[in-house]
């Protein structure tokens, strides 16, 4: 599995929820059509301007042609309600559960996946690029 990050800015909190709708409504139904696309978080807090949309692949590959061919439409549709470009990080190691019951970890986008009870709520091995 490999994780995408963004890290956006929105530019008033009178935005926020025309954000949340450009998502959910516009943004997520293109990443659904993707081949290896697994899924999105999204992460705010109230009151707070700051975004970060995690999605998940399949394969790097995957979520690299995602960013070379979708992701520019995405930030067209985003332009009025974010400030600046979005930080990006792309993670190879990840590792989650949801509830009680750990889910599986995968150490390396080459390895098998493993069942962990071990394994932590959240967490992504150190970022392998910036862009």
């Amino acid at each position: 599995m490999f994780a995408r990050s963004a890290h956006f800015r929105v530019k008033s909190l009178d935005l926020a929820a025309e954000f949340t709708r450009t998502l959910e409504d516009e943004i997520l139904p293109l990443l659904q059509e993707e081949e290896g696309f697994k899924g999105e978080i999204t992460l705010s807090n109230p009151g707070d301007l700051e975004r970060i949309s995690m999605s998940l692949w399949e394969k790097e590959s995957q979520a690299e042609a995602y960013a070379a061919n979708i992701y520019p439409q995405v930030l067209k549709m985003l332009s009025r309600l974010i400030d600046g470009a979005p930080q990006i990080l792309t993670f190879e190691d990840i590792a989650f559960n949801l509830g009680d019951t750990p889910i599986a970890e995968r150490r390396s986008s080459r390895s098998s996946w493993q069942d962990n009870a071990d394994a932590p709520s959240f967490s992504a091995g150190v970022p392998n690029s910036v862009a």
